[in-house]
């Protein structure tokens, strides 16, 4: 009872992130099963069947909050849902000796992306307003939904930044775009791992807490969207990622890490990772005092012009 308070809370928490960020659900969660010893073909696939309603839920309430922009949906999420597929029957055709490493492996690389993106760069502003390009998406979309699929997440790692990075759509508008066209790519790697896996190896009791939790989150993360700052919460996410992952790596057969290694490894993660978040909390603080600097010159200058004489 008490692992399924915790995964309930794990699926609240994940999906209040990704609602936010537009990423890390699947990554978080993912990472907590994999932790916790389960199959890597069993932890992706129980997670994507959970994201089918918390998916819905998010697009449901992004829709509401006028959050996603549909021909992005439909331009990246039929590709992913097809990558997805891929990735899900490519993973659960590998043994478990090898599929957990290389899962942490993939969500190693996401997170350090996560946490290096948010971190250094914050999110881009520029060329709003331009449309994005089928070219563009239908690629972005396959490559993400395989690794979404193989990484037991990737989908909003890959596929947010991307579409943030190109400058072309609000950060609100991406983050829901990218929450609603996930509900075609869980169903399809939910499909394959069905193919690939069967039903036995998944427990449907961790499903319905994990979808439970996301779902009572979703409403939340869809108004949050608008108030929360993304570049704080990425520096954290991305950082309990990367310190998960590294200690699922350096605990495995392939590194086999003594403590004192493992012990030192923690530490100077800890110390980058608390040093990543002060240093976005500071930068956002500037651009944020920035903003209602340049709002007031603004307004100052609209006053004067209105009381000079004519």
């Amino acid at each position: 009872m008490r692992a399924l308070i915790l995964l309930g809370l794990v699926g609240f928490a994940a999906q209040l992130v990704d609602g936010s960020l537009g990423m890390a659900y699947g990554v978080t969660s993912t990472t907590l099963l994999l932790a916790i010893g389960t199959n890597p073909a069993a932890a992706s696939a129980t997670i994507h069947l959970a994201e089918i309603g918390t998916t819905l839920a998010s697009g449901v309430s992004h829709w509401r909050f006028d959050n996603i922009d549909w021909k992005v949906v439909a331009k990246i999420g039929l590709p992913g849902a097809v990558g997805a597929f891929a990735g899900a029957t490519f993973l659960s055709g590998l043994s478990t000796e090898v599929a957990a490493p290389v899962m942490s492996i993939i969500l190693l690389a996401l997170g350090v992306y996560v946490l290096v993106r948010f971190t250094a760069f914050g999110l881009p502003r520029g060329n709003l307003g331009k449309p994005l390009r089928k070219r563009f998406l239908a690629p972005l979309g396959l490559v993400a939904g395989f690794i979404d699929a193989t990484g037991g997440g990737g989908w909003g790692p890959v596929g947010t930044p991307a579409i943030l990075a190109s400058g072309r759509l609000a950060p609100r508008k991406v983050i829901g775009s990218i929450d609603a066209s996930e509900f075609l790519v869980a169903i399809a790697a939910s499909i394959g791992f069905f193919v690939g896996i069967g039903s036995e190896n998944i427990d449907f009791s961790w499903v319905a807490v994990l979808l439970l939790g996301g779902v009572i989150a979703a409403p939340i993360a869809a108004w949050l969207v608008r108030h929360i700052p993304p570049r704080i919460l990425g520096s954290a996410v991305g950082g309990v990622i990367v310190l998960t992952n590294v200690r699922t790596l350096l605990r495995s057969d392939w590194v086999g890490a003594s403590g004192g290694v493992q012990t030192v490894a923690y530490i100077t993660i800890a110390a980058i990772w608390a040093a990543a978040i002060a240093y976005s909390l500071r930068e956002y603080r500037r651009d944020r005092d920035n903003e209602l600097a340049e709002a007031e010159f603004e307004r100052s200058g609209e006053q004067e012009t209105a009381g000079s004489p004519s």
